[in-house]
């Protein structure tokens, strides 16, 4: 039996493998990137276990809530920690009050850290309310844009190492300000992890950021970002369909294939500045 990687930091662990090219093999020691299940409990009840890189677990937790519309902000949450019994692999979120629904009723909350629909009890449940922004965003800059996935990529120190993690960048839409990096295994949670970062510092709605994904544009992200009220979702990769027609409803900009000085609007292109005839 192989023994288990040993974690040198939350992020990365070393393992030997075998290196096969040209026709020969050398054993050498790899980096990975950690994968651990997180129970998430809200007020003593787990409601949730998602497959996650370890670290940046109560920025995970509120950001999962939020982003599932179980939480409004901040004042719904008292607290954000590990579990007063000091179970590994736990957090707990305090409310002040309850959650704004009942996730019980509706869905089924085992995600692995490549997807964030499944498990969801039934369709109509998948697609969330959200509230409308409080104000119109300013227009995207199209530099503003092209430069999110540089600047992004270079926060991302575990992707480095290993090659196997997603990550997630808030910016400042007006400015173009690096806010917050979050990298994670599962893209869902890495976009958590960054909404939850800019939650429990008291920034909410985010109606004046917008999010960059290392990866592809789907549903679930548009969704978050909706409801974290982002005024915007820029993505290294493609959208999808569903996320696309989410974006057109939701009123977010959606930007595909953030790439070589270029990228496609997908969605509220009103909400991108470009000169006439560009």
């Amino acid at each position: 039996m192989q023994p288990m990687p040993a974690a040198v930091e939350r992020h990365v662990a070393h393992e030997w493998i075998e290196r096969v090219r040209g026709g020969r093999r050398e054993r050498m020691r790899d980096e990975l990137a950690v994968e651990e299940p997180l129970e998430i409990r809200v007020d003593g009840t787990a409601i949730a276990v998602t497959m996650r890189t370890p670290g940046e677990d109560e920025e995970l937790a509120v950001g999962f809530l939020a982003g599932e519309g179980l939480i409004a902000g901040p004042g719904d949450v008292a607290s954000a920690g590990p579990a007063a019994d000091l179970a590994a692999n736990v957090v707990e979120v305090h409310t002040g009050g309850g959650l704004r629904r009942d996730p019980a009723r509706e869905r089924s909350f085992h995600l692995t850290s490549s997807c964030g629909v499944c498990g969801k009890a039934a369709l109509e449940h998948v697609r969330i309310a959200a509230p409308p922004p409080a104000a119109p965003a300013p227009p995207l800059d199209p530099a503003i844009v092209t430069a999110a996935p540089g600047s992004i990529r270079g926060e991302q120190d575990a992707f480095d190492h290993t090659g196997g993690m997603h990550a997630t960048g808030l910016f400042t839409a007006s400015t173009g300000e690096l806010r917050v990096v979050r990298e994670d295994v599962g893209r869902h949670n890495a976009m958590d992890k960054a909404i939850g970062a800019e939650l429990l510092a008291g920034n909410w709605p985010l109606t004046d950021a917008f999010a960059c994904v290392s990866g592809r544009a789907s549903f679930e992200l548009v969704q978050k970002a909706a409801l974290a009220g982002l005024a915007g979702l820029v993505a290294v990769g493609a959208p999808s369909t569903l996320a696309v027609s989410l974006a057109r409803d939701r009123g977010i900009v959606l930007c595909g294939f953030v790439r070589g000085g270029g990228f496609n609007v997908y969605a509220s292109a009103e909400g991108v500045s470009c000169a006439q005839g560009e």
